[in-house]
């Protein structure tokens, strides 16, 4: 393990970190050729206090944190999608999620169009994809997959709320389609500290390069424009 790089927080036992490095997890993947950014379930119903999952102290910051990755992404032509939900109208589209009440549909704040609206600072260009999920990971039952292969991606930055749940999701099927997976620390977030610490040491050891921000912006500051396949065309 390459602890000057991995991502280890105080709370992780030396115990648990011995076990880790038992079986040589941490190691660094690195940058591929073709680069993409997602931004995962960064809406209203995420970033505001006033909706029931919503987390203003820590997504707030996440959002401008993505917005500096974005703003160093664009002008490369890297290409960059967003997932958000839609409000459910039948009980087959929620599935399990009510079980756990980890969606609390219907509430009347979470049934409106709005909560599902991609925050102001991140909203989206015309020239960027919008993939509307029904489940954690931005691949489950999306084109997501396929629209990375049209790019000829090979690494996906992975960001967005939140990262014990949608984000976690994303990465391992990142990681199981053979993408490299880069993780930037501030712009990932979730409600509860513990389980953003441990997930972020977690997909560290196994599934994904954990890193700080500056890191991934210096690695954009050496790349020359990708060739842009972002050009609106009008249907024939």
């Amino acid at each position: 393990m390459e602890r000057s790089k991995a991502y280890i927080p105080p709370i992780i036992s030396e115990a648990d970190l011995k076990m880790f490095e038992k079986g040589s997890m941490g190691v660094r993947v690195g940058f591929g050729e073709r680069l993409a950014v997602v931004v995962v379930d960064m809406t209203r119903a995420f970033v505001e206090d006033r909706f029931p999952l919503g987390c203003s102290r820590t997504g707030e910051p996440c959002a401008a944190a993505i917005r500096r990755l974005l703003d160093a992404a664009r002008p490369l032509n890297v290409p960059i999608f967003y997932t958000r939900a839609e409000p459910w109208i039948l009980p087959t589209l929620a599935g399990r999620w009510l079980d756990k009440g980890t969606n609390t549909e219907p509430d009347a704040a979470m049934s409106k169009p709005e909560a599902h609206e991609i925050v102001e600072v991140l909203r989206p260009r015309t020239t960027e994809i919008v993939i509307v999920k029904q489940k954690p990971s931005a691949f489950f039952g999306t084109p997501f997959a396929a629209m990375l292969t049209y790019h000829s991606i090979d690494t996906l930055i992975v960001t967005g709320m939140v990262t014990s749940g949608c984000v976690r999701a994303t990465v391992i099927d990142a990681f199981s389609h053979n993408f490299r997976v880069m993780v930037p620390i501030e712009c990932v977030a979730d409600r509860g500290d513990v389980s953003h610490q441990v997930n972020l040491f977690d997909m560290d050891m196994k599934y994904a390069d954990v890193m700080h921000l500056q890191e991934v912006l210096a690695h954009l500051a050496t790349l020359e424009p990708q060739q842009s396949q972002l050009t609106a065309h009008a249907p024939a």
